[in-house]
């Protein structure tokens, strides 16, 4: 039989048996907050985005979008209606499009497609968009009839190739980062890749072993 000082001993090198399979087992137990996870299907909505630059000039864009077709679409004459027409046209895929990436982007959804280069496809439609705004509310405004719809939608278009024109700024800043960004990360890994191999090469003992 085991006196008490062997039980001692045997239950401390059991709990020290344990700790040492525990913290190198890899199956740690979570330690994170029940509310910081994830929700259904991992969506939760990013008020950091929201709250930064890039996401209120989202914001301020959608929302000058929709007024500017909200008011174009209540002008029931028109002669010539081509201007219109366009008019019509730029502001109803704006808001389409800068709607669906501010989803996106607020969600968190573009993560899961990495393929794509988000940046760049931001920068290319508030670029494209400051465009198309600035020639349609240039051609609205010679060809409108002095209208207070006409007006309107004049102003808005104006104002939203304005918020455009900064969202296109900030855009190019972040994408020459994250251009800098990747261009590093491959330079860093290219040099790990030919560190390793000129390793391999003067050890000879792990070509042997490998072989």
């Amino acid at each position: 039989m085991r006196n008490g000082d062997d039980l001692e001993g045997f239950d401390g090198e059991a709990s020290s048996a344990s700790m040492i399979s525990a913290a190198s087992s890899p199956y740690q137990p979570t330690t994170e907050p029940v509310s910081q996870r994830r929700g259904l299907g991992g969506l939760r909505c990013d008020l950091d985005y929201l709250r930064g630059t890039l996401g209120r000039l989202k914001l301020a864009e959608v929302l000058l979008a929709l007024t500017a077709f909200i008011c174009i679409e209540t002008i029931m004459e028109c002669s010539p209606c081509e201007g219109l027409y366009f008019f019509e046209f730029v502001s109803c895929s704006a808001l389409v499009v800068t709607g669906a990436l501010l989803l996106l982007f607020s969600l968190n959804l573009h993560t899961r497609i990495p393929q794509i280069n988000w940046n760049l496809t931001d920068l290319v439609n508030t670029g494209l968009s400051t465009f198309f705004f600035f020639i349609a509310s240039v051609v609205l405004a010679a060809l409108n009839h002095k209208t207070g719809a006409e007006i309107a939608a004049v102003v808005f278009g104006f104002l939203a190739m304005a918020v455009y024109a900064v969202n296109t700024f900030v855009a190019v800043g972040k994408w020459r980062m994250s251009s800098r960004q990747q261009s590093s990360r491959q330079s860093s890994d290219y040099i790990r890749a030919r560190t390793e191999s000129r390793e391999v090469v003067h050890r000879p003992e792990i070509q042997r072993l490998d072989a």
